[in-house]
Parts: structure tokens; sequence; C-alpha cells
């Protein structure tokens, strides 16, 4: 299998220069990596070593965080199946997650209920809560230097998109893939997460590399490998925000692979933070939320 080619672009430099490489990467894969940060590796590594310890507890203390796809709190083996969004039916994804979100309400009463609700932190990990809402600051930020620089790669002033982040929503997902010890054999076409595009905005991943690792599609290359650069986050668009560039752009389609036979103890943890429009944002005549809410549903398995 080859390995994708992606551009890096360092939000260190100026811009300009590096608008066109952008354009060209959404344009093809939808995919992008991002050096100069400023994000502490120290941080992320803090955030799965207590994540970690979660994953590793007894089934029955993490079934008191249970919750579906879209909650704050954990789901556990079997919860999502990825492929099920572009309409195939496939074995539920094999992974486990700890799923944070946005919390701070607006004064909608209706709005809040459904998308500002507090989050549920483990007792069992009380080291995580300061480690993952320091990550959620840096990640806010980080989405908004993202789409600034994605508005000017349109053609666009750079708040073409920001504009519409004053209260957004996101949500957070500490991504746990386990080796087979713990999956078991996979069956035919079951994978850490199956194909599928993501359904908002903007995805910023921090991700670990490994033999079952993330790859990507582009209808040159077919399914390729993803570059991996420690220093660098892996950013990806999603369908609102194809749509919202009337198509020029593609959301990217992406896999994780099993875990491999011939390294089945691989175990890898990944760091998803999905950056979203505020809610009530329509972007050509769909209203964002509620397609968001749409395909949360449909990958809920069980």
């Amino acid at each position: 299998m080859t390995e994708a080619s992606l551009p890096t672009i360092d939000l260190r430099r100026d811009p300009a220069g590096q608008l066109p490489a952008v354009d060209r990467a959404l344009r093809t894969a939808g995919f992008l990596l991002v050096r100069g940060h400023g994000v502490d590796p120290g941080l992320r590594a803090a955030i799965r070593e207590s994540a970690r310890g979660f994953f590793r507890l007894p089934e029955a203390v993490k079934e008191r965080y249970a919750v579906k796809v879209g909650g704050r709190g954990w789901l556990g083996p079997g919860a999502e199946a990825n492929g099920y969004a572009e309409g195939t039916t496939t074995p539920p994804d094999l992974k486990e997650s700890l799923s944070f979100a946005a919390e701070e309400p607006t004064g909608n009463a209706a709005v809040d209920a459904e998308w500002f609700l507090p989050n549920t932190w483990p007792a069992e990990a009380p080291e995580l809560r300061p480690l993952v809402e320091e990550y959620l600051r840096l990640m806010r930020g980080l989405s908004d230097h993202v789409l600034d620089l994605l508005g000017l790669a349109l053609g666009e002033e750079a708040d073409f998109f920001t504009r519409h982040t004053g209260h957004p929503t996101f949500g957070f997902n500490i991504n746990w893939y386990p080796g087979r010890e713990r999956t078991g054999e996979p069956e035919p076409g079951q994978f850490r997460i199956g194909p599928h595009t993501d359904f908002g905005t903007v995805t910023v991943l921090d991700r670990q590399a490994g033999k079952g690792g993330l790859q990507l599609y582009t209808d040159s290359g077919g399914w390729q490998d993803a570059p991996h650069d420690p220093e660098a986050f892996t950013v990806n668009i999603g369908d609102l925000m194809a749509g919202w560039t009337g198509g020029r752009w593609r959301s990217g389609r992406h896999r994780v692979l099993p875990p491999p036979a011939d390294a089945p103890a691989e175990e890898l943890m990944s760091l998803v933070y999905f950056y979203e429009c505020d809610p009530g944002t329509t972007i050509h005549g769909i209203e964002s939320h509620t397609y968001l809410r749409a395909q949360l549903d449909a990958i809920t398995a069980g």
C-alpha cells in the first residue's frame, strides 16, 4: 500500500504562499497536515495516559458512563458503525471512545438541551478533566486559525467561515483501538473505523502511526496510507464544509484499518476534535445541525 501525498502547512509562515497547496489538497483528498500549531506534545501524551487507564478498567465500571453516539461519556465496543453513513451494512467498528462536547450554554433552552449539555467526567480518572479542558481550549483557537486560512484559500475574506463560529458546537472523541486480544479476529469488512466522510466543518486529528492506522481515499490513488508526522495535526474537512464551497472541495473519505494480523497486539489512540459552526447556520439550504444529528443517528449500531 502506498502512502498518500499531502501538503504540510505551517501556521507560523505567511499563508499567502501556502494557499494554492491548501486548495489543491482539499479538491482531491480533503486532508492536510498542519504544523506550527503550538500545542504541547506533552499534553497530548498525558491525555492518552489518563484515558488508557480508563479504557483498561473492567467493563462493568465503564458501563456507568455508557452513552449512545452523540452523547457525553463512554462508547463501548459495538456502539458505532461509521460505514452506515455511506449506506453500507458493516460490522460494528473495533474501538471504544470517550466523548465530550461543547457545554457553555447559549441561553436558548432548546438549543442548549440538544447541543450544550454538561460533560460527564469519569471519577476513576480525575486528572483527565483539566487535561481535556485545556486541550479543548487550544483546539478551538487552532480550528479558527485553520478556518481563517481556508477562507483565504477559497478566495474569500479570512472570516468567511469564522464569522459563523461565535458560539460553535464541537465534539471531541478519544478513540481507543485495542489489539486483537480484546477485539478478537475481525469479521469480513470490519474496521477500527469503517469507510466514511466526516459530517461537519473541520476535523483536527492527533494520531499515532500504526499498521492498523488511518487510510485516505482519492479518485486517482484509491485507498492509501495517510502520511504521519508526529509534530503535525492531520486536518480534514467534512460534508458541510464541502457543501459550503459548492463542491469545490471534497469531504475527505477515510477509514482506520483493523488490528493487523502481523501485529495483533497493536494498540493505538487518536484524539479527534470535530469543530462545527453555530447552531442555526444554514449552508446552501441545509440547516447544519439538523444534518449533523441525522448523521450521528445513522452511524449508531445495534
